[in-house]
C-alpha cells in the first residue's frame, strides 16, 4: 500500500468552492494532503485554480479544476453532476464562495444586497443541494461552510455581507438536523481578521467595533483557518456536528 492511500482522506472526493486564493486555497492543500482528490474551483480566475492543482500535484497530490458560476442555478449543478461522473462521488463539501463589498448602509443598493446575497447564501445553497444526495447515497459527507464574524461582532459597512454570513449559521445548523442520520456532518467556520493579499472582491477587511482588538496581537493566516477544515473532514471530526467554530485570535468571545 502506497503512502497516499494509507492517508485518512483516500478515496474521498472534495469540493472546495471559491480556492483560487486565501482560505479556499489552503484548505484545498490540506485537504489533498489527507489524501483527498481536492477539485479546485471559481467563477472565472481560470490560471490561478489551474496554479493550486499544479501545486498539489507537485507533491504527489491529487487535484483538478472547474470554473462555474454558483450563483447560476445551471452551472452549480452542473458543476457537481461533472464531478460525480468523473470520480463517482463526493464526499467533502467546502462552501468558501464569497465577496464582501464595502458600502454605507444607505447606500447599498438592492442589486448589490441581492448580489453578495447570491454568491454567499444562494451560492452555498445550490451546491449543497446539488452534492447531498450524493452524500446520501453513500451513507457519508462532510460539509464546512466558511462563515464571517461580521455576523457576530457587527461591522461598519458591510450591513449586507454580515447578514447574508449571518444566514450561513442556521443554514448550517438545519442542514446537521436533517442529514446527520445519514452520516453527514455540517459545520460552520468563522474566521476573524486574516491577514494577507486579498481579492478585488474581498474589501479592505471591514472596520470592526472597538477597532476589532485581537487577543493574540496579530492577524491570522488563511492556514490557521483552513486547519479547521481539514479537523473536520478528518475522522476526528465526526462527532462534531452543526457547531460554530470560531477562528478569530480573540477578536470575538461568543
Amino acid at each position: 500500500m502506497s503512502s497516499h492511500q494509507q492517508k485518512s482522506l483516500h478515496g474521498k472526493v472534495a469540493l472546495v468552492t471559491g480556492s483560487a486564493r486565501r482560505i479556499g486555497r489552503e484548505s484545498a492543500l490540506l485537504l489533498a494532503s489527507e489524501g483527498a482528490h481536492v477539485v479546485v474551483h471559481a467563477k472565472t480566475s481560470r490560471d490561478e485554480i489551474e496554479a493550486v492543482a499544479h501545486e498539489i500535484r507537485a507533491v504527489g497530490g491529487s487535484a483538478s479544476t472547474a470554473l462555474a458560476d454558483i450563483t447560476d442555478e445551471s452551472q452549480a449543478q452542473g458543476l457537481v453532476d461533472e464531478i460525480v461522473a468523473a470520480h463517482g462521488r463526493l464526499d467533502i463539501l467546502v462552501n468558501n464562495a464569497a465577496i464582501r463589498r464595502e458600502t454605507p448602509f444607505a447606500e447599498i443598493s438592492l442589486a448589490a444586497w441581492r448580489e453578495i446575497n447570491s454568491v454567499i447564501v444562494e451560492g452555498a445553497f445550490l451546491v449543497t443541494r446539488a452534492a447531498i444526495p450524493h452524500m446520501v447515497r453513500h451513507g457519508f459527507g462532510r460539509i464546512v461552510t466558511i462563515g464571517g464574524v461580521s455576523a457576530h461582532s457587527g461591522v461598519f459597512h458591510r450591513v449586507h455581507v454580515a447578514t447574508a454570513k449571518a444566514a450561513l449559521a442556521g443554514f448550517t445548523k438545519a442542514l446537521a438536523v436533517e442529514f446527520g442520520e445519514h452520516g453527514i456532518t455540517a459545520n460552520l467556520v468563522v474566521p476573524g481578521r486574516i491577514g494577507g493579499n486579498r481579492s478585488a472582491t474581498s474589501g479592505a477587511g471591514g472596520a470592526f467595533p472597538g477597532g476589532g482588538h485581537l487577543l493574540v496581537g496579530h492577524e491570522g493566516e488563511p492556514r490557521n483557518v483552513a486547519e479547521f477544515v481539514r479537523i473536520l473532514a478528518l475522522p476526528a471530526g465526526s462527532f462534531t456536528s452543526g457547531q460554530t467554530i470560531h477562528v478569530n485570535g480573540g477578536m470575538y468571545l461568543p
